[in-house]
């Protein structure tokens, strides 16, 4: 699995599709996601819930992951995430 980031491939290790899911549901299936991720694995989350933008970037930050990258097209909100040690 591939995502473009300046014009170089970058791999994802999973992926959730949350869309459609109200807060918190985008958020907690991410984060069972990354529980099954190695350190260093990229989670992508595709999501239609506009507060997952806020809750994202506050959970990366508090967690210890980093938001590699995020976009918003059509209202349909996507996120790289890699797991922090």
């Amino acid at each position: 699995m591939v995502f473009l980031m300046s014009d170089t491939p970058l791999q994802y290790d999973a992926e959730v599709d949350a869309q459609g899911l109200a807060c918190p549901m985008p958020l907690l299936k991410a984060k069972l996601a990354l529980n099954a991720l190695a350190a260093g694995g990229v989670l992508k989350v595709i999501a239609t819930d506009a507060g997952s933008q806020r809750d994202f970037r506050s959970f990366a930050q508090l967690a210890g992951h980093s938001l590699l990258h995020e976009t918003v097209e059509q209202a349909v909100f996507t996120y790289w995430l890699r797991k922090g040690g």
